[in-house]
């Protein structure tokens, strides 16, 4: 961590996917050689089809809005091509490093090399470092030198058997800023949107580094407790949503895990420290194997006789299926810019299998909508429930909307929730509305068809059409 430069120039800190003063390896490499220009770019019209969606950029705004309080208003901001703008701020601040913490979508791997390769060329110390994941892709390897492509092992094999993640760190003492006259205002990045339907989210979230170690706090006394089984229920406190904070770098996962760490070694904290285990996994994924966005990992997959269905793709995205749990996932996601883990697996699974649509379609949807679109974990995640992707769940383990929400929503509290026109249903027919008396439907004041929709489709007829799609893969 040490420093040797002792030039006198300022050094730029360019913040990414970590924006945070603690715990931040890069920023207090850069502090440490004196003033520091920081600096955050919009760089997504370079990103090849993956530039953030709305929701997301609602958070990193929020974000963004934080780290420059946290900075006295000293962060500064542009749009376009880092290879320019950091090659302009060099020439006139006279800069004498350029540090940066890692991304590992590839299209910033490429052009992270290119500017670091041309910065050395100019004389300018250049230096990246890890901010944002407990091992790199490239340090938990098999025996043989390849990537694990299952995750168990991955996790305890490799992982486990590592050197240990980092300790976190203290923020730097001292961040002495330079304020740069060219840089625009937040506002000018353009990441709230002009019809603002982001305010339905504003109560659910505190972005920011502040909000997330509030949110951790919380997890740690109320939802670590119970966590393995607790996280597959909608409605309890059980899970971290730590999510959207680790992808933007609000908080890191070192802090996170140490903490979970410090509570002990039980079930709850072994099951966490795996699920960031999971997150790992995902970017090992996607650093070794780039095209899993838009390629099936299993390539027999791409002979996969997907339906082409935009109205009924529509249905799902509005959460108007007639599957009250699936509905009232779509719901929480559009509402909230987030949806519990549980029935996130069973709305892709009803997309997927049940509806026979693309799981590429659904993995743009949540980018769009998420606040923790991540793409190394949406990618993973969408293959590994579609049955396409590594250490897959098998394509023909379907999972049944209704008796998912009677297991794991059985009170109906998070369904009631987010479908409030069945509110008044009894609990034998929440999930199952096309089942009820006509006379419990009149009491309940739910008309099928125009209160609330029929299903889209049939549960055991669409399953059937599932495997036998699934057949002809063989």
């Amino acid at each position: 961590m040490e420093n040797n430069r002792q030039d006198g120039k300022p050094s730029i800190f360019w913040f990414r996917q970590d924006l945070r003063l603690s715990d931040n390896p890069g920023l207090t490499h850069a502090a440490a050689a004196g003033k520091i220009l920081p600096i955050y770019i919009d760089d997504y019209v370079n990103s090849g089809g993956h530039a953030i969606g709305g929701a997301a950029k609602w958070w990193t705004h929020h974000a963004l809005s934080s780290l420059n309080d946290a900075l006295l208003g000293h962060l500064n901001f542009y749009k376009g091509d880092p290879e320019t703008i950091i090659s302009n701020l060099i020439k006139r601040h006279h800069v004498g490093g350029v540090y940066w913490s890692r991304c590992y979508e590839p299209w910033r791997i490429m052009r992270d090399a290119r500017i670091k390769e041309k910065l050395r060329q100019d004389g300018i110390e250049v230096e990246s470092f890890n901010a944002s994941l407990l091992w790199e892709p490239w340090e938990v390897l098999k025996s043989d030198g390849t990537p694990y492509k299952v995750f168990t092992p991955f996790y305890r094999r490799g992982c486990l058997a590592a050197q240990s993640p980092r300790p976190p760190i203290k923020k730097p003492a001292n961040i002495e800023t330079v304020k740069d006259a060219y840089s625009l205002g937040l506002n000018d990045l353009g990441f709230l949107p002009k019809i603002r339907w982001d305010r339905q989210m504003e109560p659910h979230w505190e972005a920011g580094e502040q909000g997330a170690q509030k949110r951790l706090t919380e997890f740690l006394s109320i939802g670590l407790d119970g966590y393995k089984e607790g996280r597959n229920f909608p409605a309890t406190q059980h899970v971290s949503r730590l999510s959207p904070y680790l992808h933007s770098g609000e908080i890191s996962p070192n802090q996170a895990w140490y903490a979970a760490q410090s509570h002990g070694d039980g079930k709850g904290v072994d099951h966490f420290c795996s699920e960031l285990g999971w997150r790992e996994f995902s970017y090992s994924l996607l650093y070794h194997f780039p095209a899993l966005p838009h390629e099936n990992w299993q390539k027999k997959f791409d002979a996969f006789p997907w339906q082409d269905d935009p109205d009924t793709l529509k249905i799902w995205q509005k959460g108007m299926t007639g599957y009250p749990l699936v509905d009232a996932g779509m719901r929480e996601l559009w509402q909230t810019g987030y949806m519990h883990n549980r029935v996130r697996m069973v709305v892709a699974s009803f997309l997927v299998k049940n509806l026979l649509i693309d799981w590429r379609h659904g993995a743009r949807w949540f980018w769009d909508c998420l606040v923790d679109a991540d793409l190394a974990n949406n990618s993973a995640s969408w293959q590994w429930v579609a049955g396409c992707g590594a250490d897959a769940a098998p394509y023909f383990r379907i999972f049944n909307p209704v008796g998912q929400g009677e297991k794991f929503d059985a009170d109906g509290a998070y369904t009631r929730r987010y479908v409030p026109e069945l509110a008044k249903l009894p609990d034998k027919y929440l999930f199952q509305p096309w089942e009820a008396p006509d006379s419990v439907l009149q009491a309940a004041g739910v008309v099928l068809g125009k209160t609330y929709p029929k299903p889209v489709i049939d549960v055991a007829y669409s399953r059937q059409r599932a495997l036998e799609a699934l057949a002809t893969l063989k």
